[in-house]
């Protein structure tokens, strides 16, 4: 790129674009990042330089950058159906994702509910739940438990049953009825942390104490990710979600599984309730649903909560203008053909393993207390101190995380994530079709940051 267009657009940027999740004062005296395209595995700069991406941009590029099919897709719908709504209309794209989509759901999940993205899918199945229960004569069943740390999304209901303090206290008040239960953290269990299936037995159980704290009747679901994201990849112990199935049964509280990063292969399966085995009635889900190469979410429900809206005027009053978009639903399709001819899910689970020992390998490193997580999902907590556990807090994350971290890791061509919802951990998610040569070169990035970061505290 020639310098006075690099320099205009650096312009433009400071002076127009509103980044989302962005400090802008950080850009006083440093260049925004500008990702002009990507290949494969990485990402390349508006000056030419490459970077591994080890987030697959925002857990969404299961397939990598620059797949041509997926662009000829969305072409091709283009040309022929830009646009429909599916407000009382549908469109051929639409009904054969929501066909394919629910044949791979687990039970008798077989109602899709097209959304433009994650939060909004997490807005629909709230919204259904109470809806759902005011038609069925329990008009008191509204309220949400949802585990601490949490992240569910940005709109005003998701991020209601968000359980992050910091994320939400300047945009409160938010919806009310939401309660917060433990998570699955293991590495810092406040109960049974010599013991796993103990430990997830007891934070299961904490669902059925806030459900008899509330009421029953109040209650309407459970939100939970198979393997929570923020915090650092809690995965979920043996038997963790056998028994919040039981606990939901009976006290009839509806469980959502919130899959917007999970579902698609990032744990090597459709979605991660078949890989821990569990039955949810409502899947969320977008991201991977089209490698990113179009914006999508949807809300997979089961037959039982479609019934209800099946019969005389009942309507489920609630849409997106571009949810179930056709260039959307046309290009989810072919994603999810390369899935399918390629095996990349199987691909997932023949080197999830060789993924977790080659992260494992940071052990050694003084400053890693923990490496988490499932499939192509991980976080590597850092830590002060090795044997007793102790944290970064306050200015020391600060300075460890957005001082040091996060720009050195992007200096040495690894676009990951250093984050310090929960404690500090840097996040890892990178494209499905990564090999043991990515790995190799995500963990010596990492360690020669890591390395250099212990040096300096």
């Amino acid at each position: 790129m020639a310098t006075g267009d690099y320099d205009h657009l650096q312009q433009a940027a400071r002076d127009h674009l509103w980044m989302h999740f962005t400090r802008h004062s950080s850009f006083e005296d440093h260049d925004v990042p500008i990702i002009v395209r990507g290949e494969g595995a990485y990402i390349y700069d508006a000056k030419g330089r490459r970077y591994l991406d080890a987030l697959a941009g925002l857990f969404v590029s299961q397939l990598g950058h620059g797949r041509t099919e997926l662009a000829e897709a969305a072409a091709k719908q283009a040309k022929e159906l830009a646009f429909m709504p599916l407000w009382s209309y549908a469109h051929p794209s639409a009904i054969q994702l929501a066909e394919r989509v629910a044949q791979k759901a687990p039970g008798d999940l077989n109602r899709v509910f097209f959304s433009s993205g994650g939060g909004e899918s997490v807005e629909t199945a709230w919204k259904l739940a109470k809806n759902y229960y005011k038609l069925t004569g329990k008009p008191m069943k509204h309220k949400v438990i949802s585990r601490s740390i949490a992240y569910h999304g940005t709109t005003q209901g998701a991020l209601s049953i968000t359980g992050l303090p910091g994320l939400k206290a300047v945009f409160e008040p938010l919806v009310p009825s939401t309660f917060r239960v433990p998570n699955t953290n293991f590495y810092r269990a406040p109960q049974h942390g010599d013991d796993l299936e103990a430990f997830g037995r007891w934070a299961a159980d904490q669902i059925a104490v806030a459900i008899e704290d509330e009421g029953p009747e109040t209650v309407a679901a459970v939100f939970l990710e198979p393997v929570q994201n923020a915090g650092g990849c809690f995965p979920p112990p043996p038997g963790y979600f056998q028994r919040v199935r039981e606990i939901c049964d009976t006290y009839d509280v509806l469980l959502v599984s919130d899959e917007v990063i999970c579902a698609f292969g990032r744990l090597g399966h459709y979605f991660g309730a078949e890989r821990y085995d569990y039955q949810p009635d409502m899947i969320t889900c977008a991201k991977g649903i089209t490698s990113g190469y179009a914006p999508l979410g949807a809300m997979i429900a089961s037959d039982r909560l479609m019934e209800p809206f099946l019969k005389g005027h009942a309507s489920f009053a609630h849409g997106y203008t571009f949810g179930g978009h056709p260039v959307s639903t046309a290009v989810a399709m072919a994603n999810l053909d390369i899935f399918e001819n390629e095996k990349v899910f199987e691909h997932v689970l023949a080197n999830q393993d060789a993924f977790r020992t080659t992260l494992e390998r940071l052990k050694d490193l003084p400053i890693v207390g923990d490496v988490r997580g499932d499939g192509y999902f991980y976080g590597i907590e850092l830590v002060k101190d090795k044997a007793t556990k102790e944290t970064f807090e306050g200015d020391e994350a600060e300075k460890l995380l957005r001082g040091y971290l996060s720009k050195a890791l992007y200096d040495e061509g690894l676009y990951c994530r250093a984050d310090d919802r929960g404690d500090p951990v840097v996040q890892l998610a990178p494209p499905l079709i990564c090999d043991q040569t990515h790995f190799d070169e995500i963990e010596q990035i990492l360690r020669t940051v890591l390395d250099k970061a212990w040096s300096m505290l």
